[in-house]
């Protein structure tokens, strides 16, 4: 816009003027969409809203809180244009679906594109959430060795080599599950809480459950990640799941941890799909 009474050189310098104003503008005004990620786990779900890689909340809740959560979730994030899920718990489809005007739902499946080649013998057995996390690693940590260790209701670990190739790994109980299992296999040991051990001997039953199953658990992850070393180089582990607090600090062996990876890798995996289909 020319100005009554400028000079004709100064032409050229409203136009810069003009539109730096509208930039500035359009970057504080304009509608960024937004990702909401929904881990159905075993035992609870974890969501967390994502605006390009940064996570900008996460949450925690129980199954029968599940519409009312998302319900505050989106009230409070009115630009998530979509809703990407993986689960392996017990939840339906539809309550899903009852957001569907809102913004797109998208359920990740074993037919979506993966950054990996995957050699599991039963690849249709495979977890969508091992899967996830295992494109998250093969994403975030290219060409190395990875052993992504989840450690909720069961413990999974999944091996990802520098070539991409997703080769397997193993499950086993998990703290609660052990818990559950002295208790429910046994006449008289009672279930007990998790709590972190006073010493190494036990000296009540109930101590000696609480050295048992805690130092188990953390000698099994760590006998693991000295077998996976002793094979492979140029190695890194990720530990990530509900317990991961606890055993980051335990474990003796160097790892990367980060209680919301599966998450961030629900993020990342929607993108690729995004990317690649």
């Amino acid at each position: 816009m020319l100005i009554a009474g400028a000079k004709i050189e100064s032409f050229s310098v409203y136009p810069k003027h003009f539109l730096k104003k509208i930039n500035s503008y359009l970057c504080v005004h304009k509608k960024v969409n937004m990702i909401l990620t929904v881990d159905v786990g075993n035992t609870r779900i974890k969501a967390a809203v994502f605006e390009g890689n940064s996570i900008l909340e996460s949450f925690v809740f129980s199954k029968n809180e599940f519409e009312e959560k998302i319900k505050k979730i989106l009230e409070k994030f009115q630009h998530c244009s979509d809703l990407v899920v993986a689960s392996v718990g017990k939840i339906e489809k539809q309550s899903f679906w009852a957001f569907e005007k809102e913004l797109n739902i998208h359920f990740l499946t074993h037919e979506d594109p993966f950054p990996f080649v995957n050699k599991y013998a039963t690849p249709k057995t495979l977890g969508i959430d091992r899967m996830v996390l295992a494109s998250g690693a093969t994403l975030q940590f290219p060409k190395q060795n990875r052993l992504v260790i989840d450690a909720g209701t069961c413990i999974t670990y999944d091996f990802i080599d520098e070539n991409d190739n997703y080769l397997g790994g193993a499950i086993s109980p998990g703290l609660r599950l052990r818990y559950e299992a002295l208790h429910n296999y046994t006449a008289k040991l009672p279930l007990l809480p998790f709590k972190e051990p006073e010493q190494y001997i036990g000296n009540s039953t109930s101590e000696a459950i609480h050295s048992g199953v805690a130092n188990g658990f953390v000698y099994e992850i760590d006998g693991f990640i000295d077998e996976y070393r002793a094979n492979f180089s140029n190695f890194i582990i990720i530990l990530t799941g509900g317990d991961a607090d606890f055993l980051a600090k335990r474990l003796k062996n160097t790892i990367f941890a980060n209680s919301n990876f599966l998450l961030e890798s629900l993020n990342q995996t929607f993108q690729y799909k995004i990317d690649n289909d």
